[in-house]
């Protein structure tokens, strides 16, 4: 990994923890969404000044956020998920908060009736869920999945692609990116 895919790595997993969305990030450093979008995946670089902007609105500074932790965790509990809940009432928990470091990213995502995740455009990469409860509705380009409790998903993320909660009740999914996308 080189630089510039580190600091994106590092940029992402803290804006995930305080449950901005790359827009929301733009906004508070006066810098475009596709900047940071850009400078997430490692595509281009930011000046000392604007990563330093960027770190502090993300309630760190540069010296924490170049510090090498010591050791790898790997477990990981209650204390280490950071969650957001959307406009519907949708909720996310990123169960790992070192997952923009590696290569898959879990998460889980609690759906409420007839609520709907928003579409993801095609990106590199796959996707893989499981929905522990509940049934949702896996929309998959121009086709729609139903799964229910107890069953499985995957698909490559060349097709836009979103999930849907059915009208019938919540529903649990935990839901696996690779590489990290969230």
């Amino acid at each position: 990994m080189n630089l510039d895919e580190y600091i994106g790595n590092k940029i992402r997993e803290l804006r995930n923890q305080y449950g901005l969305t790359q827009e929301e990030l733009a906004d508070r450093t006066e810098l475009t969404k596709g900047f940071i979008s850009q400078l997430e995946r490692g595509l281009s670089s930011a000046s000392v000044a604007t990563l330093s902007d960027i770190v502090t609105c993300l309630g760190s500074n540069l010296s924490d956020f170049f510090r090498e932790e010591a050791g790898t965790q790997m477990v990981f509990g209650e204390k280490d998920v950071s969650t957001k809940v959307d406009r519907d009432g949708n909720t996310i928990k990123w169960l790992v908060p070192t997952a923009q470091r590696r290569s898959m990213e879990p998460i889980l995502v609690t759906l409420k009736p007839g609520q709907s995740l928003d579409e993801d455009k095609p990106h590199e990469g796959e996707e893989f869920g499981y929905v522990l409860s509940g049934s949702i509705i896996l929309h998959y380009g121009d086709q729609a999945y139903p799964v229910h409790a107890g069953e499985s998903f995957i698909y490559e993320t060349d097709h836009s692609h979103y999930l849907s909660g059915s009208p019938d009740g919540e529903a649990t999914v935990l839901w696996i990116s690779c590489p990290p996308s969230f």
